[in-house]
């Protein structure tokens, strides 16, 4: 018997450790504590005085004041349970079919038989079938093997429990279990084994569910096995308590929205924060969540000018026209000079111009047959650079012209050597290239009579002609 309870010790002590988490669905369970013995029912005649003193447990009950029974049991599907049951006791009372009064029998001391069970059990929960949480009504049939002194027979049982459970894993449970012995002819002390009833009541526990993480909920209930979460949520975790868990949140840190996979829109722009470039401030989706104050289609932080709308490629700001001719910097190829729009903003020369440019070139001199310059002539040239200057969108064409006199094609490249002469001068003193031509017509196109003095040298000439 002393080995007996230290093996109850030692269960005790593995159930604490083992039994952590609350979960109906442990599949072992385990109880111990006391039963009793009671032979009344077979020594009873009549089926009223069997269990007319079911409970007169001083008068025929045999108990043992100390634990006297152990139970391991593993559920198995549905609401069935098998398992095995050893159990010890010592029969002090020993009923006898002789009636000394109506529905009273002898009871007689057999000289402290010991009493020693092994039985296998197959329970069907009545309260897990009807889902109850703290009331547990059961049946249970089986058969075993049952020794009293020197006489053991096998048995085939059947009976009834309550459980009443504190926590999901722990309770109280009452069992009674009817006992026919197949040696139940004769009832002899020590040669026989009687019919009778076993009555006991214990602790049971259950344990054995996996719950890695330790959040209640086993494993295999358990949608994040390795990770704690809430049950709502079957096991899974949602850090940032926004309703969504954190293996669908794509912001699991910072409480969000279901529409926006969990993440937050804190301007309430219909823009996530993860995508809006402006968080803070409400804006359209178009520029990623940032304001547009003027409406230009240019954010505020991006815009150079945020109240007054103008170009993105100008920076948001409008373009300016510096020179207040109507056309804008942008396009104005004359940006500090006015000019017209139909110059692209640069000013047109005009006629009068043009025939100042000429009179100014027939006052060209070089010297005698080359293309060089006489000195008198530079303030004329820097004259004439200086108009063209005004008018910088306008083209140039130099003609170089000779009198008769000579030979025609010496003549025509003087007339060449000299046009060039002007226009490299003006390309010097600051007069784009791409703007001039200059070309040599020799003594073809005279425009006084070769045949004075006076008409050779209005022959001999530079003209400046404006190309359209």
């Amino acid at each position: 018997m002393k080995h007996l309870n230290k093996l109850f010790a030692a269960v005790v002590m593995f159930i604490g450790l083992s039994s952590q988490a609350q979960d109906s669905n442990n599949p072992w369970a385990i109880s111990f504590g006391t039963n009793a013995v009671d032979t009344r029912v077979s020594a009873a005649s009549k089926v009223e005085d069997q269990f007319s003193q079911y409970f007169n447990v001083n008068e025929y009950w045999n108990i043992l004041p100390s634990v006297s029974y152990i139970s391991v049991a593993k559920h198995v599907g549905g609401n069935f349970s098998f398992g095995v049951t050893g159990s010890v006791n010592r029969i002090k009372r020993w009923v006898e079919p002789r009636v000394t009064e109506p529905g009273d029998y002898t009871v007689i001391n057999p000289g402290d038989l010991s009493y020693y069970a092994a039985d296998g059990v197959i329970k069907y929960s009545i309260g897990g079938a009807l889902k109850w949480k703290y009331i547990d009504p059961s049946v249970h049939v089986g058969g075993g093997y049952t020794s009293m002194g020197k006489a053991s027979y096998g048995t085939a049982n059947g009976g009834l429990g309550l459980t009443f459970w504190f926590t999901e894993m722990v309770g109280l449970s009452f069992q009674s279990t009817y006992k026919y012995s197949f040696d139940n002819e004769s009832r002899i002390p020590e040669q026989n084994v009687p019919s009778h009833m076993q009555h006991f009541a214990g602790l049971i526990f259950k344990f054995g569910g996996k719950d890695t993480d330790g959040d209640g909920i086993y494993d295999k209930d358990d949608a994040c096995p390795e990770v704690a979460g809430l049950k709502q949520f079957k096991g899974c975790p949602d850090t940032d308590g926004d309703g969504i868990i954190d293996g669908s949140d794509s912001c699991p840190e910072v409480a969000g929205l279901a529409e926006f996979q969990g993440c937050p829109d804190t301007d309430a722009d219909g823009i996530a924060d993860k995508d809006d470039a402006c968080p803070e401030v409400a804006g359209p989706k178009s520029l990623n969540g940032c304001p547009d104050a003027d409406g230009d289609g240019v954010a505020d932080k991006s815009d150079k000018c945020p109240q007054v709308k103008g170009p993105k490629e100008n920076g948001g700001c409008p373009w300016p026209d510096t020179d207040g001719d109507g056309v804008l910097d942008k396009d104005d190829k004359c940006v500090d000079v006015k000019g017209t729009v139909a110059n692209n903003g640069c000013p047109e020369i005009s006629e009068e111009q043009v025939n100042k440019l000429n009179a100014y070139a027939k006052t060209i001199l070089f010297n005698s047959g080359k293309s060089t310059f006489q000195q008198q002539t530079y303030p004329v040239l820097q004259s004439i650079a200086a108009i063209l200057k005004e008018y910088p969108s306008s083209n140039f064409s130099i003609e170089g012209h000779t009198d008769s006199d000579g030979k025609d094609a010496a003549n025509q490249k003087l007339s060449e050597d000299r046009a060039a002469a002007v226009k490299n001068y003006m390309v010097e003193n600051g007069i784009a290239a791409s703007r001039l031509t200059s070309a040599g017509f020799g003594e073809t196109k005279p425009i006084d009579s070769n045949k004075t003095k006076a008409g050779k040298a209005n022959n001999r000439r530079v003209e400046v002609k404006l190309v359209k």
